[in-house]
């Protein structure tokens, strides 16, 4: 890339984008470091030995990054991951090293990000090279933001002492207790529902690179990425998120009114019986509960999935709104949220998807009025949770609806908005009939 290239504000962009994305991995290994733990760059550095936190999401990487080669060179790529898992196997197993944390395989697939860089920066020149690195960006980006999102759970646990669940807990009797309802359901399903839903949760991540591969499958062949697809909304969530977090710091039901909780519990409640409505007030918590409630991120991002996916194939639409659904359903069945965190999770994620678009496309007064309005609805849920939550709870006919409306117009906003922006196909004109010549 010559030094004229550069100047062009694209290119200062991404580079700045760069160096303050290193800059904040590095403040994140300096904090994880002060409460004595590893951080993002120490954990991901240690996967290129040990075994991998999540081997699936390593793999979903790899492919994320194979959209920029061809289908021999794809097929290369998976055989030299395989073969390397399959070689780091035979060792483990040939020293007796016991994997009891993680994957025993993932490694393959993160030496074969690793190798395309090399290949790159030595083999590539020019727009193949810049492809390329694209590519291995695009792969590492998706295993960085998983382990910058452990850090900052980490930082949430260790700086906000007291938790906020009782307001987010008498609010929701506004929804009708919907994490005690949910609760019980996913426990009289039984083990099969429990283990299904539990896979769902756990492999969000993989289900977007699914959605993203199918929008980028025609990367390899035109040579350049569009300039929206899934993974950007992805990573500005989990970027943007975790700081919500630290303002509004709350632990779920299970920790904080069940057995997951322990003597820092309000009490045993959940999920049989709902909270009391009482005066709600700061509730301190134990160091090493992440603060990860509100709003719930992984609705937000099962939400940009089902958004996403309504522009593919039909199983790939079915697969989307599933995903949807069922991760709606862990959420508030295993006691990890509140209503009120998911009400507020589709509002964030919505008004993230458009401020990207509109960013994409060219900001309009459309897209400036959508953004700024779902950021003013998120910003009164967060508002009235934390000082209207008696008035909520002692009012549910009126709060419940108002809180569903307020969800809803922003999805609606969103809808007629987009529907605004993509291109109406206009009929073909038919040609006039020409007079015979006699």
């Amino acid at each position: 890339m010559s030094f004229a290239s550069w100047r062009q504000p694209r290119a200062i962009l991404w580079a700045v984008v760069g160096v303050v994305a290193l800059g904040f991995l590095v403040a994140l290994e300096i904090a994880a470091r002060h409460y004595g733990v590893p951080g993002p760059i120490t954990n991901q550095a240690r996967e290129v030995i040990f075994a991998p936190k999540s081997g699936p999401l390593l793999y979903a990487s790899m492919a994320l990054m194979t959209v920029v080669l061809t289908w021999r060179q794809r097929l290369i790529a998976a055989g030299a991951a395989v073969g390397i898992d399959v070689a780091f196997f035979l060792v483990r197993w040939a020293v007796d090293a016991k994997v009891t944390e993680g994957h025993s395989f993932g490694n393959g697939a993160l030496w074969v990000i690793l190798a395309c860089a090399v290949i790159a920066i030595t083999r590539r020149t020019g727009s193949e090279r810049v492809l390329l690195l694209k590519g291995v960006g695009l792969g590492l980006l998706l295993v960085a933001g998983r382990k910058t999102g452990d850090a900052w759970l980490l930082i949430t646990s260790k700086t906000r002492p007291a938790v906020l669940d009782q307001y987010v807990a008498t609010a929701d009797h506004a929804l009708g207790n919907p994490s005690w309802l949910v609760g019980r359901v996913v426990q009289a399903t039984g083990p099969i529902g429990d283990r299904v839903l539990d896979y769902v949760y756990v492999q969000l991540a993989v289900a977007a690179v699914v959605v993203a591969l199918y929008q980028l499958r025609n990367v390899a062949v035109e040579r350049r990425f569009p300039g929206h697809h899934l993974v950007r909304t992805f990573l500005v969530i989990g970027l943007l998120g975790p700081g919500i977090y630290m303002i509004f710091p709350v632990v779920g039901p299970i920790f904080a009114y069940g057995a997951d909780g322990g003597h820092w519990a309000a009490a045993n409640l959940w999920p049989d019986t709902p909270p009391p409505i009482n005066a709600p007030h700061h509730m301190p918590f134990n160091e090493i509960t992440p603060r990860n409630c509100m709003p719930s991120l992984h609705t937000a991002w099962a939400t940009t999935i089902f958004l996403h996916s309504r522009r593919g194939p039909r199983i790939l639409r079915f697969a989307g709104a599933f995903w949807l659904i069922a991760t709606l359903g862990a959420t508030l069945g295993f006691g990890y949220h509140y209503g009120a965190d998911l009400v507020a999770g589709v509002v964030f994620a919505v008004t993230i998807e458009a401020a990207l678009r509109s960013l994409d496309r060219g900001w309009d007064r459309s897209g400036i009025q959508l953004v700024a309005y779902g950021a003013t609805i998120f910003t009164a849920l967060l508002v009235s949770y934390r000082y209207l939550s008696m008035e909520m709870a002692g009012h549910p006919w009126v709060f419940g609806p108002l809180l569903i409306l307020a969800m809803a117009s922003v999805v609606y906003g969103y809808v007629r908005t987009i529907k605004l922006w993509d291109p109406v196909a206009a009929p073909v004109r038919q040609p006039e009939p020409q007079p015979e010549l006699v």
